[in-house]
């Protein structure tokens, strides 16, 4: 099985971002990591290919986003596409979905997996949005998935427990935290990742036009949340039943 990994690398997610004047967030000259919940789709993707298959892993992002790709080739793989190009700089969801989708379509992929939504986006649109570029269907929130005649099997992880989902491939699938344990890169892993070839693209070479790689939301402002007010105590007595009562018709929540 040909399997693509979608990675990213991003700020600290153990620590505070910092913004720029620009209302964006510092990817460049600030400690950074890969994303923690792509971790689990590089596990899904090892133990699916197995010995036969192949994993590529693909990233956007400025020069230092390579990282995330060493990163996971540290922990198996065969080889890495980094898509970077400062026409890119302040890319969307949708502009980075295009260019992902793109890159994917250089090559011809069984499944496509990615995590469920990245810590520093939090959008949770990506994934999706990638595979109506790509035209195949998405499988979303795996608990644990399994190719299966042809096919890949999932348990989507519910509020109230899972749902069997199955579909044909070539497919896209979003793995959850829960789905496994990612392992920990060797130092032969890690000396190894440095040798693996990893392909590096331009909007040109993507075939992307001016228009494709201009992002059509924009930050206007941000400001930091307001911190949380002190709650009230309500001593008990005999019109406790009704200040309680009146509180909650307050918060409409009555």
């Amino acid at each position: 099985m040909k399997i693509a990994v979608l990675v990213k690398y991003i700020p600290n997610p153990e620590g505070t971002p910092e913004m720029g004047s620009d209302f964006r967030l510092k990817r460049e000259g600030v400690e950074a990591a890969l994303d923690p919940g792509d971790e689990h789709g590089v596990e899904a993707a090892l133990q699916l290919a197995g010995a036969d298959g192949e994993v590529t892993y693909v990233t956007m992002g400025p020069e230092p986003a390579a990282a995330a790709i060493r990163r996971a080739l540290s922990m198996g793989g065969h080889k890495g596409v980094h898509v970077k190009d400062d026409a890119l700089k302040g890319a969307d969801a949708l502009v980075t979905a295009k260019a992902l989708a793109a890159a994917l379509k250089r090559d011809q992929y069984d499944l496509v997996i990615t995590g469920v939504e990245s810590t520093d986006g939090y959008t949770g649109t990506l994934p999706m949005t990638v595979a109506e570029l790509l035209g195949i269907p998405s499988a979303t929130f795996a608990r644990k998935l399994e190719a299966k005649d042809g096919g890949i099997s999932i348990e989507r992880q519910t509020a109230g427990g899972y749902d069997s989902v199955e579909c044909s491939l070539p497919a896209l699938v979003t793995v959850t935290a829960g789905a496994n344990e990612p392992r920990y890169p060797t130092l032969k892993g890690i000396m190894a990742a440095k040798q693996k070839p990893m392909d590096t693209l331009s909007v040109s070479d993507l075939g992307l036009s001016a228009e494709d790689a201009t992002p059509t939301q924009e930050v206007m402002g941000i400001e930091p949340v307001p911190a949380k007010e002190a709650g009230e105590i309500l001593e008990a007595g005999d019109d406790t039943a009704a200040r309680v009562v009146e509180f909650l018709r307050s918060a409409k929540v009555i």
